[in-house]
């Protein structure tokens, strides 16, 4: 995991958590909303900010329709999105991939993982302090260190639009999908990954360090791989369903 300690304000760590947990339980929230929500429960903060501390975080709207309104940044290549009436039926035939935002007690984190769309197995993950993209290199090089995915789908976030990023796959002979910008169910079985983990970990745990974040989500993706049932698959576990696609064709 990189790290690297940094001082940030209490009331703005604050602040940031609370959006994170809005952001979990509904992403379509916009600003102006949140500013409504916040100022309930006594926190008065602008639209600015709000924006301001979800970029920071790696936050943004999601939509039921493609949002056309936010052009991709310029320099960057925008691949079509390859998933629309596709039929997933083994492993490794897509991946997705994003980064969430995990909170501590005095300060953050960013989590990105690799998902496998047919099993929904966890194939590998990265902690970082930043969003800079020394750890979604780390993470992907872990990733292919298993298997090469036919698709690997992604939002249009700056670390996937990048060279580094798609060069990687298109080398390793995957295809690049491409969400359409902030398209919520263009990735929805990474957001339901992000749902659990904070529901059922991180929002629970309430790390205090870097060390625990790590050692708990170490401990909890294990679990979500291994042990955790997924009524989507049959009740069995992805791991299962990963190893042994077969078994699921016969639930």
């Amino acid at each position: 995991m990189y790290y690297e300690p940094r001082p940030a304000r209490d009331a703005e760590i604050a602040i940031k958590h609370r959006l994170d947990e809005w952001y979990t339980d509904r992403p379509c929230l916009g600003t102006r909303k949140l500013v409504t929500l916040l100022a309930r429960e006594g926190i008065l903060v602008s639209r600015h900010t709000i924006r301001r501390y979800r970029a920071e975080m790696g936050l943004f709207t999601l939509y039921s329709a493609p949002n056309l309104s936010k052009p991709s940044g310029p320099g960057h290549k925008v691949y079509p999105y390859l998933l629309r009436g596709l039929s997933i039926d083994r492993p490794n035939q897509v991946w997705g991939v994003d980064i969430t935002y995990i909170r501590l007690r005095g300060g953050f984190l960013y989590l990105v993982a690799f998902l496998d769309w047919f099993s929904r197995h966890v194939v590998a993950c990265e902690l970082s302090d930043t969003l800079e993209m020394p750890f979604v290199l780390t993470c992907i090089e872990t990733a292919l260190g298993h298997a090469v995915p036919e698709i690997v789908n992604s939002d249009q976030g700056s670390h996937f639009t990048s060279a580094r990023f798609t060069s990687r796959f298109l080398a390793a002979g995957a295809r690049i999908s491409m969400d359409s910008r902030g398209r919520y169910v263009d990735n929805i079985f990474t957001e339901r990954l992000w749902r659990s983990v904070k529901q059922e970990e991180v929002y629970l745990a309430n790390y205090e360090t870097p060390r625990e974040a790590r050692q708990g989500l170490t401990s909890y993706l294990k679990f979500y791989n291994e042990v955790r049932p997924h009524q989507s698959l049959g009740n069995l576990t992805p791991a299962l369903v990963h190893a042994e696609p077969h078994r699921l064709a016969r639930k």
